[in-house]
């Protein structure tokens, strides 16, 4: 569906939702992208997709369906060829004896319309329902992972061949465990995951997709599949098919919906045979701008004010998986330009910036982070972002390279923001070198955020309300009123935007939460959550802090002085999206409670 700008500018304007001032933001930002108005409008969450496609139902008068896929029948969605489907974006989801109930993204295209006629004759109501509803609903042409890939490996399934000895015509190109690969991978990236995992057990082989940071089941496989399936994905990956004692890493890409998306493959042996993750990087997106991955207010001009220093240190602390990679490369991309010399020394490299300099971190050859950032610092360099600061000698050489006029960029494996000063510490640099060197140090984590489309409003109870303040130690009037006023510049940086503007706390108590539905939605896959988002803490190393660093303070001493210093932190940034209806009070208690 595409809206034109006129008629979009009219929604708009009929609703509320935009101000003149934010529309002409946008119509500036559309002559300078190219972006299309609708595309800005869902971006900055003026309106969700959803909304904004109910809203253009009622404009011209066609009527709007919300399609659950579980309840369309395979015969019915089958009357219309998968491939005309896809084509025109079109779903047959209900026959009656009456009519025909036809579901389509744009049902202004004429010649689309006509052209299906021809497969379910006249006798059809025209609904309208958005994209993404739509693609889900083509499932229904396919039987699902479970009963596709039961057909694909029955053959296998039936020989009691030795696991150790794998064929050539097993792993062959159209053999079934080849389709079987295929299709692990294929319903991964449909499905939104960022991991696959192939877990071999007594009896099965477990396959487990990692969606919005929780693992989920996909399937089980006969385990004799298991030595012929991690062969083929060796062979993918240029990996060693012979060597199943030591672990390995490779590399392969895959085109699926006409984007790459290169997985990076580790194999480990365990109890019961060799069990194979692989990570789904996607290559044809852009980094993300740092209001996209979720900065507002303090936050956003702290690391803003940071990044534009002509030397120092700004580190990301966090546990694996936390979207410390994600961040740095959203800052490197925004300081990316060809008047500056940007070199990279990472393990490993997850995504490729165009115009920079990024080495692969190779331990066995003597490329090492420290052999790494030493070589760096005779190549000319503006910017050095190391992948992660592991040892002392990196630390050292990390510190010496922000001393002699380079912006340095690292991560740490730390809880918070302020643990992250006296680990250098520990990695013995010294106080005085840490203190006139860090200019900023992010902690972060990851969050589910709540389905746009199906999340629940409700009113805690009172002693819900005195739980959660006394949780997140907001202990008086005087605290409720700084999230009240920190909950206000939110909603001016379009934090939330799709719930309005209206003010959650008032008075002197919490009215309003969010939280996800039990059952779902189609949009969602029936989780009540889709898409992950940061919550984030950003410590700017003032004088004070300075001070205390020089004095070997203790990180809560470091901390305690960052929130006078105005820093909010992980927890408070969480609370301000849980009450903006960006994610649930449970989530965030779930990765920031110690």
């Amino acid at each position: 569906m595409r809206i034109s700008d006129a008629t979009l500018e009219a929604l708009l304007k009929k609703t509320g939702n935009v101000t003149p001032a934010k529309l002409a933001m946008l119509r500036s930002e559309e002559i300078k992208t190219g972006k299309p108005l609708q595309d800005l409008v869902i971006k900055y969450e003026i309106m969700t997709d959803h909304d904004l496609t109910n809203l253009y139902a009622k404009e011209i008068k066609v009527p709007f369906v919300e399609l659950d896929p579980k309840e369309i029948d395979r015969k019915t969605i089958s009357l219309i060829p998968e491939r005309i489907a896809r084509q025109y974006n079109a779903v047959l989801f209900k026959v009656s004896r009456q009519q025909k109930h036809l579901a389509m993204e744009d049902p202004d295209d004429v010649q689309a319309v006509d052209f299906i006629k021809k497969y379910i004759g006249q006798d059809f109501k025209l609904y309208i329902a958005t994209k993404e509803n739509i693609l889900a609903a083509f499932d229904r042409y396919r039987e699902g992972i479970a009963s596709e890939i039961t057909r694909v490996i029955a053959v296998q399934k039936d020989q009691a061949a030795p696991e150790a000895k794998v064929t050539e015509k097993e792993i062959a190109e159209d053999s079934p465990i080849a389709q079987t690969v295929n299709l692990l991978l294929e319903y991964a990236i449909l499905g939104g995951a960022s991991d696959v995992h192939i877990e071999p057990r007594e009896d099965f082989v477990q396959v487990r997709y990692r969606i919005d940071g929780t693992l989920r089941e996909a399937n089980k496989l006969p385990h004799n599949v298991l030595s012929a399936l991690v062969s083929r994905i060796k062979i993918l990956s240029n990996l060693k098919i012979d060597e199943r004692r030591v672990p390995q890493d490779g590399r392969f890409k895959v085109v699926v919906g006409g984007k790459i998306y290169a997985l990076r493959v580790s194999t480990l042996p365990i109890t019961d045979g060799e069990k194979v993750v692989m990570r789904i990087l996607d290559e044809s997106n852009k980094a993300l701008t740092l209001e996209e991955l979720g900065y507002w207010g303090q936050n956003l001009q702290a690391i803003n004010a940071a990044i534009v220093q002509p030397h120092g240190m700004v580190l990301v602390t966090g546990p694996t998986g936390s979207g410390k990679s994600t961040s740095l490369y959203s800052t490197l991309s925004i300081l990316n330009n060809p008047t500056i010399n940007i070199s990279t020394v990472e393990d490993p490299i997850e995504y490729r910036i165009e115009g920079t300099n990024q080495t692969q971190v190779n331990p066995k050859a003597g490329m090492t982070f420290a052999s790494g950032l030493r070589a760096l610092l005779r190549q000319d360099p503006n910017i050095i972002m190391v992948g992660e600061i592991r040892d002392s000698e990196t630390a050292d050489l990390a510190v010496q390279a922000a001393l002699t006029g380079h912006l340095v960029f690292s991560t740490l494996h730390t809880n918070n923001a302020a643990t992250c000063l006296p680990r250098l510490l520990d990695m013995g640099v010294e106080p005085f070198l840490i203190a006139s060197t860090t200019r900023a140090v992010i902690g972060q984590r990851l969050v589910r955020r709540l389905c746009s489309v199906c999340k629940q409003q409700y009113q805690p109870e009172p002693h819900e309300v005195e739980s959660l303040l006394a949780t997140f130690g907001i202990k008086s009037q005087a605290e409720l009123e700084r999230i009240h006023s920190l909950e206000v510049t939110a909603i001016k940086a379009n934090v939330g935007a799709d719930i309005g503007k209206d003010e959650v706390i008032s008075g002197n108590t919490i009215t309003k939460l969010w939280r996800p539905n039990d059952s779902g939605c189609s949009a969602c896959g029936h989780s009540g959550y889709k898409g992950r988002m940061g919550i984030y803490e950003v410590l700017t190393v003032t004088n004070t802090i300075q001070k205390l660093i020089v004095g070997n303070a203790t990180s809560t001493a470091l901390q305690d002085q960052a929130v006078q210093d105005g820093m909010i932190t992980m927890q408070i940034d969480g609370l301000i999206k849980a009450l903006r209806g960006q994610t649930s009070i449970e989530e965030i208690l779930r990765v920031t409670r110690e």
